[in-house]
């Protein structure tokens, strides 16, 4: 079976880590599947959101460190940062850039890099089981993945260091107190949640949908004249949408928009 199990129901994907055995670590052959997928997703008019999940007990235990070739010369002057570059940091940046919403149903451990995929998400749902742990410190390592980018603007510095200093796992609940998650539920409702919420985002208007994702997540970058530009030309953009006219004559006639996501 595939490592990635890609379906598309009801206008949206659902992408499922399926390496149970291995609590979803994540191959670089995996990795690129995904990141194809992503893209995919994101270019596909017919796909209107997306749902990332994981089979087994864990979401993602982040990247399987026994699965790679074993270094056998000597290390070059930046060999580290491009298979960071061009790993890690591009399958995050995928879901970052994705066109669509993108929910995270955390079923399971979410570690390293997986619970840095989880928390690239617009949505994050977790089941009362899932943990989420900044483990890179536990292997003597720096976070990867865009984790020192993501838990700062999520939950403040202090918090983050806390996470990524002591590296402890954090449960479902503590996470959603700190504002990491944005729902627990049930472990045997996460899946029937997860579609809820993803078929509520394919019936809207997919591109406001994604100017509004872009708006949001490049405010924290950007001093106040700057984001208000980009809210104006992001209006403008929007204004000549087939689904922003529907939501306006639907408002004029009194009844509900018909959105077709385009």
């Amino acid at each position: 079976m595939s490592e990635v199990v890609h379906t598309v129901s009801g206008q949206v994907a659902y992408l499922t880590l399926n390496r149970p055995e291995a609590m979803n670590a994540i191959t670089p052959d995996q990795r690129d599947h995904l990141i194809a997928l992503l893209t995919g997703a994101s270019a596909d008019p017919s796909i209107r959101a997306v749902v990332l999940t994981g089979t087994g007990r864990g979401f993602c235990a982040g990247a399987d460190l026994r699965g790679g070739a074993t270094a056998t010369g000597e290390r070059v002057a930046g060999d580290v940062a491009r298979t960071i570059r061009l790993g890690a940091q591009r399958l995050i940046a995928a879901v970052l850039d994705c066109e669509k919403p993108v929910i995270a149903a955390v079923n399971g451990t979410a570690a390293g890099l997986g619970a840095h995929l989880a928390l690239a998400c617009d949505l994050v749902l977790a089941a009362e089981s899932a943990r989420f742990i900044e483990v890179f410190v536990r292997r003597g390592l720096v976070p990867d993945g865009g984790g020192a980018y993501l838990l700062p603007r999520l939950i403040g510095p202090q918090r983050a260091k806390e996470l990524m200093f002591f590296g402890d796992a954090l449960t479902a609940s503590d996470a959603e107190r700190l504002g990491l998650v944005n729902r627990v539920v049930p472990d045997g409702e996460l899946e029937k949640t997860a579609r809820e919420w993803a078929q509520r985002l394919a019936a809207g208007p997919t591109r406001a949908l994604a100017l509004t994702k872009q708006l949001v997540n490049a405010s924290l970058d950007s001093d106040r004249t700057t984001a208000f530009a980009a809210e104006a030309a992001a209006q403008e953009i929007n204004m000549t949408t087939q689904d922003a006219q529907e939501g306006v004559a639907s408002f004029v006639e009194r009844r509900s928009p018909e959105y077709q996501g385009r």
